[in-house]
């Protein structure tokens, strides 16, 4: 602890790093009842904390490691930490990206004067590369987060919240992926303010760090969602865990929804757009305020990075409402009758906007219509869930659909009368050139594709919804193809919003019940995707 806060103290960091404000957000703080600030490390130069770390353990290198050159493995802010750190001492880098890191990244790190090497479909493809170069050419590998220079560096974070706001803080609230951030800030606020408490958040999809923690020992994950891929970390580090676990209080989930939401928060505070992993420890602190009394002290949120795709923008924009609870989505029966969609509307409210409404003929004597609508929170969306079937609707909620809310919505086009023995499932796979066209050739050779959506959100993998007519008797073989993809999967073919909007019927032209049903998580060749 000693060498750690006097590295902390003694941090190179601010020859190319600058102290970031910690502000106000008013907005959020009058709905929250509670003070909230932002640290803003969105506006280091490379709109990013990483470059703290990156550059102090750069700055402690020998001459002779210097003259052999720096190399990671990262797909975008540590890379660019590098890159920046190493131009500014006269170092050569060299960055393993993965093929799927999007071009505002590759171009930053490259713009930087890096070498980038571009391998893999992911950041575990890049790093056994980034190994194997190491080997070759002896350069020095400079780790994301768990290396004691890289946490000194980063925990100048911590000393600057306290130097800015000495008195009065009651929590802070930090994204963890590896978890050199938090384990930085936690040892120095912890031995100078012990009864400030640190809260770190991660999304459901990336836990590494919250499983490690109630296991007392670290968890490698099987799968990691990369929606916040700033934090898209399997394992934590041996270093960020024993910090971690002596002085991190809690660690805290979210869903991306809320993350979107929590963009959209820090959007119309500061008029900045976060990226989603900078916007995570704002999500987290929305989730605890919900759970919480309100509180005199401050509570702050470290706004991590601004590195943004602006095509994930539409997204974002798509899910921020259902991550505030302001917009619900339902599926409705209605009689198909002149004067049922007014008549519908009127049970809804003159007072409640309506966000979507898909509708197509389904019979004739009843319409089945997929609708948005505006709402205060979930209470009210239940609410109204419960009015419209008081008033003889069958409606159910699918807000919480997955399925619904990637793909059926954009969808909804009636039932499929002609396909026979349908079986739908979600996949995803890496979104690279030539990625969709693999698929498809993997896929659709044998058994005929009856259904297919596929739309790029601007993320590193792309989902698609597919139908298969897949006759009982080659269920076996239909198996065994889907394991041979090795990609994520999971059959939806019981999913209410597939059976209410696009499957076959019955014979009679029911589609669905009005009961709720889970979306199945993903499977990959048998193993559970978190």
């Amino acid at each position: 602890m000693k060498n750690l806060l006097r590295e902390i103290l003694c941090s190179r960091v601010y020859d190319v790093a600058r102290e970031t404000p910690l502000e106000a957000a008013p907005k959020l703080s009058a709905r929250l009842q509670r003070q909230v600030l932002f640290k803003r490390e969105d506006l280091q130069p490379i709109f990013s904390f990483k470059i703290r770390g990156a550059y102090n353990r750069m700055a402690h290198l020998s001459a002779e490691e210097r003259a052999r050159g720096v190399i990671a493995a990262s797909a975008g802010n540590h890379a660019q930490g590098v890159a920046w750190g190493a131009r500014s001492l006269g170092i050569d880098a060299v960055i393993v990206m993965p093929r799927t890191t999007p071009d505002i990244k590759i171009q930053a790190v490259r713009n930087a004067g890096a070498e980038v090497i571009l391998h893999g479909d992911n950041y575990s493809d890049a790093q056994l590369h980034c190994n194997r170069l190491i080997e070759e050419t002896g350069m020095v590998f400079i780790h994301p987060f768990d290396d004691p220079l890289v946490i000194a560096g980063q925990g100048t974070v911590g000393a600057e919240i306290l130097r800015q706001h000495g008195e009065g803080l009651d929590a802070i609230f930090v994204p963890v992926g590896g978890g050199g951030l938090i384990a930085g800030i936690a040892a120095y606020l912890k031995a100078i303010v012990p009864e400030l408490r640190i809260i770190g958040v991660e999304p459901f999809e990336a836990d590494a760090m919250y499983r490690s923690l109630q296991a007392d020992t670290r968890i490698a994950l099987d799968q990691v969602g990369i929606f916040a891929d700033g934090v898209a970390v399997r394992q934590v580090g041996k270093h960020t865990f024993a910090l971690c676990r002596q002085y991190v209080d809690e660690i805290v989930r979210v869903s991306n929804d809320e993350i979107c939401a929590a963009i959209k928060d820090v959007f119309e505070e500061t008029r900045s757009i976060m990226e989603p992993a900078g916007a995570l420890a704002v999500a987290g602190l929305k989730r605890k305020a919900a759970e919480a009394a309100p509180s005199r002290g401050a509570w702050v949120a470290i706004l991590s990075g601004a590195n943004m795709n602006f095509d994930r923008l539409r997204f974002i924009a798509e899910r921020t409402e259902i991550g505030e609870n302001r917009e619900a989505l339902f599926a409705v029966t209605i009689p198909e009758q002149p004067g049922a969609f007014r008549a519908f509307c009127a049970a809804i409210s003159r007072e409640r906007v309506i966000t979507e409404f898909n509708y197509r003929l389904h019979r004739r004597d009843e319409a089945q219509i997929f609708v948005g609508v505006a709402v205060r929170d979930r209470e009210d969306a239940q609410n109204l869930l419960r009015g419209l079937q008081a008033l003889g609707h069958r409606a159910s909620d699918l807000s919480d659909d997955e399925l619904a809310k990637l793909h059926i919505r954009h969808m909804v086009g009636g039932h499929a009368r002609a396909a026979r023995h349908e079986r739908v499932f979600r996949f995803e796979f890496p979104e690279r050139p030539g990625a969709l066209m693999d698929f498809l050739e993997k896929t659709g050779g044998r058994w005929n594709i009856s259904l297919f959506h596929y739309r790029n959100n601007g993320v590193d993998f792309g989902r698609v919804l597919a139908g298969f007519e897949v006759d009982p008797s080659e269920a076996e073989d239909f198996a065994r193809m889907l394991a041979s993809l090795n990609l994520p999967y999971a059959e939806e073919t019981e999913n209410l919003a597939y059976r209410f909007f696009l499957d076959q019927g019955d014979a009679d032209g029911e589609a669905a019940d009005s009961q709720p049903c889970s979306t199945p998580s993903l499977v990959v060749a048998g193993e559970h995707q978190a």
